[in-house]
C-alpha cells in the first residue's frame, strides 16, 4: 500500500490544466485563470475624491485661519472638471476627479458653505480626501494570476480592469460508472436484496462543486466482459472516468481487469488510509479497440457509501482541480481541539467524520459515533475530517489535529 501523501502525489504528478477557453465575465465565477489578467491601465485612472466637499489648493491656506474662498465650479463624478481658478474652492463629489491644480479636499462637514463663498477653520494637509492614481493597483502589474479560481470578488476586478473576457481552462468532464448487481435507481420498484445508488449522486455533486461536467452512466454487472464493454462506453469522450465499486478482491470485484482489458493502465491500487484502502488509479496509455485516445484519467473508488466519498474528496477532487490549472488544488488543513475520543489500530492514515464549531474562539471538531465505512448517514452529518496520523493507536478528547472542511475540498 502506498502511504496517502505519496499516493496524492503521484496522482497529481505532471497533471496540468485542460485546453484554454474564453468565457465572458458572468460565467467565470469559480473558472480556473490559464492566464494572467494584467492591469491594462493604473486603478484607479485618475486622482479622485473620497469625500463630498470642496476641492483646493493647499497652498492658499496662508497665516492663520479662518479662511473664507470663493467657489468656482463643480466636479461630478462620470464629468471632466475644468482646472482650479487661483484662491478659489471647487465643490466636488464622492468619486470625481480631482480639478487640475487642485491638491486637497475638505469634507463638507469640515466647511461651512455661504452663498458662493466656503469658510474654512482648518488648512487641509497636501493630498488629503484624495485617491491617487494607480494607488490600487500600477499599470502593467499582475491583477490576477495564472491558476487562479475566480471569487466573486475577483470577477469584479477583471469588469473593473475593463475586461469583459477571461481565458480559463476548460471544464473537466467526469464519467461516474457505478458497479453492482443490487444496485437501482432512487424510486424504481425494490427487488430482493437491491439497494437505491447513492454513490454516484455524491460523486457527481462533488465534481460539478469542483468544477467539473458530471455525467452519470448506467450501472455495470458483476460480470468481466459487461463490464469491460461499459467501461470502455463509459470513457469515450471523458476527462475522468469514476468508477464506485468493484475494486477489491472479492469475487466479484471484476473492475480492475475490466479496466485493464479496456486499456486502462494501472498507476497504483491500494492506499494506506481508512476508511477506502481499495482505491485504483490510472489512466489509458494505450487504447484498446473501441477505447478513446490516450490521455483519460481513472479512479476505481470502493463501494462502501462512506468509502467512496471520502476518497473522492481526497483524490477525485484534487485531480479535478489540477486539470483546471488551479494552483491550489489542495484543502486547507487547519488545527482544532478534538470533541471525542477512540482506540484504533495504527497504521493506516485515518480520516474521522466530524462536526464543526468554534468555543472560545477557537475550531472544535466533535467526532461523529458512526464511523462504519458503509455509513450513507456519515457525510450527510459531517462537515469536517479530522485527520489522524498513521501511527497513532488512540485519539484522545481534548487533543489537536489537523483538519480538513469538507466545503473545502
Amino acid at each position: 500500500m502506498l502511504a496517502f501523501d505519496q499516493a496524492l502525489s503521484q496522482l497529481l504528478a505532471g497533471t496540468g490544466a485542460l485546453g484554454p477557453e474564453r468565457v465572458p465575465l458572468e460565467k467565470a465565477t469559480g473558472r480556473v485563470l490559464v492566464e494572467d489578467v494584467v492591469a491594462s491601465v493604473p486603478m484607479p485612472a485618475f486622482d479622485y475624491s473620497s469625500m463630498d466637499g470642496y476641492a483646493v489648493r493647499s497652498s492658499d491656506f496662508v497665516g492663520q485661519g479662518p479662511w473664507k474662498l470663493p467657489v468656482r465650479g463643480e466636479s461630478a463624478a462620470g464629468l471632466a472638471p475644468s482646472p482650479l481658478a487661483d484662491g478659489a474652492a471647487c465643490r466636488i463629489f464622492t468619486g470625481a476627479e480631482i480639478p487640475p491644480g487642485a491638491d486637497a479636499v475638505v469634507p463638507q462637514e469640515d466647511a461651512a458653505r455661504d452663498g458662493d463663498v466656503v469658510g474654512f477653520t482648518a488648512a487641509p494637509p497636501r493630498r488629503a480626501w484624495i485617491r491617487a492614481r494607480g494607488e490600487d493597483m500600477a499599470e502593467g502589474s499582475v491583477a490576477l494570476a495564472r491558476g487562479t479560481r475566480l471569487s466573486p470578488g475577483q470577477v469584479a476586478l477583471a469588469a473593473a480592469l475593463d475586461r469583459p473576457h477571461v481565458v480559463v481552462a476548460r471544464r473537466p468532464v467526469v464519467t461516474v460508472l457505478c458497479s453492482g448487481d443490487e444496485l437501482r435507481s432512487p424510486g424504481e420498484p425494490a427487488r430482493a436484496g437491491s439497494i437505491p445508488e447513492s454513490n454516484g449522486y455524491f460523486v457527481a455533486a462533488a465534481a460539478r462543486a469542483a468544477g467539473a461536467r458530471a455525467r452519470v452512466a448506467p450501472f455495470m454487472r458483476d460480470e468481466l466482459e459487461a463490464s469491460r464493454r461499459a467501461v470502455a462506453a463509459a470513457l469515450g469522450g471523458t476527462d475522468l472516468l469514476v468508477t464506485v465499486g468493484g475494486v477489491s478482491v472479492g469475487d466479484h470485484d471484476v473492475v480492475r481487469p475490466a479496466l485493464e482489458a479496456a486499456g486502462v493502465t494501472i498507476d497504483f491500487w491500494r492506499v494506506a488510509i481508512k476508511p477506502g484502502k481499495p482505491l485504483a488509479v490510472g489512466r489509458v496509455v494505450h487504447a484498446a479497440p473501441g477505447a478513446p485516445g490516450p490521455g483519460a484519467r481513472v479512479l476505481g473508488l470502493p463501494g462502501n457509501p462512506a468509502s467512496a466519498s471520502l476518497t473522492f474528496l481526497l483524490f477525485g477532487v484534487p485531480l479535478l482541480r489540477a486539470l483546471q490549472g488551479d494552483s491550489a488544488p489542495l484543502p486547507t488543513r487547519i488545527t482544532a481541539r478534538v470533541a471525542g475520543s477512540l482506540s484504533r489500530r495504527p497504521g493506516r492514515e485515518e480520516f474521522l467524520r466530524a462536526r464543526l464549531s468554534f468555543a472560545g474562539g477557537e475550531p472544535r471538531a466533535a467526532i461523529l459515533p458512526n464511523q462504519a465505512s458503509g455509513a450513507v448517514t456519515s457525510f450527510a452529518e459531517a462537515d469536517a475530517l479530522v485527520v489522524v496520523p498513521a501511527d497513532r493507536d488512540r485519539v484522545v478528547d481534548g487533543e489537536r489535529l489537523e483538519v480538513i472542511r469538507i466545503a473545502d475540498c
